[in-house]
């Protein structure tokens, strides 16, 4: 292994809950660690065997809420407890990266990190590992704050948007500016513009520039943090972060460091990337019946039927005649039948069935 390699350092984000895809995903048993595809493998472990190809494993972390250590171990068998970053308090993305590159810099000072969530869907892995590559390389040439943006195929209204300075003809470029999730008429406008592209929330960048950034923009929350540089990595670092991880601001790193830092530079991605944020977004990548209809592990008989997203925790017969449009959704004890147009709604629909049945469905 050379040593470019050993300053590899990936953080798999696998704290979320997912709420999108209740049934499945539950406070229990989020999204991340369910095989959505049908695959034989959880997203995580995907996520994780995909950043395996060319990051050494032992420099390999997934951060997540502290309920969930048990299900990263069982999944994951070869990380050491250690590689697991566990948070004992919700509070967004710039905390836990904050955490994260503090105890890669303990660890190695000259390392490149890679930020990826656990939950994406990225066909071309050789693709991935290409964009990651050269990102690396440009953050260990220059001190700057990089993201992968993905080019819009279609005016989507659930992304929020990555405008890059077009006049430079690289194909890494600054960013001059991120813009929230858009009407469809803003959204169509950023698709004819050209230089906007969708933020997929993959970051790199060197542990001493993202560092920097956080002393510049969040000097509080970093103040917190660097008085557990003695124990990171040692026995006593869970005492500390019990201690203190609840006292920091519960904010993005889009929001703490992104938008404000000058040294933000986007590349835009090579590979098909889909966040699977949704039922709608996993019925799209799947392969399809001639009639639309997608299955996740099912035996369907399908009858008078298009559109459908159809999944079964278990290899279980399931007959649908006349319905079109339709998230149908087996899973123990929860069956849901749902209009695909108004899955936008099923977080909210989550609350009303906690508050009515109480948690053991959600």
């Amino acid at each position: 292994m050379n040593m470019e390699q050993d300053n590899f350092f990936a953080v798999i984000m696998a704290g979320g809950i997912g709420s999108r895809f209740w049934p499945v995903s539950t406070t229990q048993f989020p999204k991340q660690f369910h095989d959505m595809l049908g695959t034989g493998q959880s997203l995580l472990q995907k996520t994780f065997s995909r950043l395996e190809a060319f990051i050494p494993s032992q420099n390999i972390s997934v951060l997540t809420n502290e309920r969930y250590q048990d299900l990263c171990l069982g999944q994951l068998p070869n990380i050491s407890k250690n590689q697991v970053v566990l948070e004992p308090a919700m509070r967004n993305t710039a905390p836990c990266i904050l955490l994260s590159a503090l105890k890669i810099y303990k660890q190695n000072p000259k390392a490149l990190m890679l930020v990826a969530p656990s939950d994406h869907w990225i066909e071309d892995e050789k693709a991935f590992k290409r964009d990651v590559e050269t990102s690396f390389r440009a953050c260990a040439l220059q001190s700057i704050l990089m993201t992968l943006g993905i080019r819009p195929t279609f005016p989507n209204t659930g992304y929020g948007y990555i405008e890059s300075d077009n006049a430079v003809g690289e194909s890494i470029k600054p960013v001059k500016q991120f813009c929230e999730k858009p009407n469809y008429e803003k959204a169509k406008a950023f698709l004819a513009a050209g230089n906007f592209s969708w933020n997929a929330g993959i970051f790199i960048w060197s542990v001493e520039s993202i560092l920097d950034a956080f002393k510049n923009w969040m000097p509080e929350m970093y103040g917190l943090f660097v008085k557990g540089m003695d124990v990171f990595n040692t026995p006593s670092e869970a005492e500390f972060i019990q201690a203190h991880y609840h006292l920091a601001e519960n904010i993005s790193i889009d929001y703490a460091i992104m938008e404000k830092a000058p040294n933000v530079f986007v590349k835009e991605a090579s590979f098909d990337w889909n966040d699977l944020g949704t039922w709608g977004a996993l019925h799209e990548k799947l392969d399809k019946d001639p009639f639309g209809n997608a299955v996740v592990r099912a035996l369907p008989y399908l009858k008078d039927a298009k559109g459908n997203m159809i999944y079964s925790d278990r290899p279980k017969l399931i007959v649908v005649d006349g319905v079109d449009d339709y998230i149908i959704v087996d899973k123990e004890n929860v069956l849901l039948l749902y209009p695909k147009s108004k899955e936008q709604n099923i977080k909210k629909l989550l609350t009303e069935i906690s508050h009515t049945f109480g948690e053991n469905y959600t």
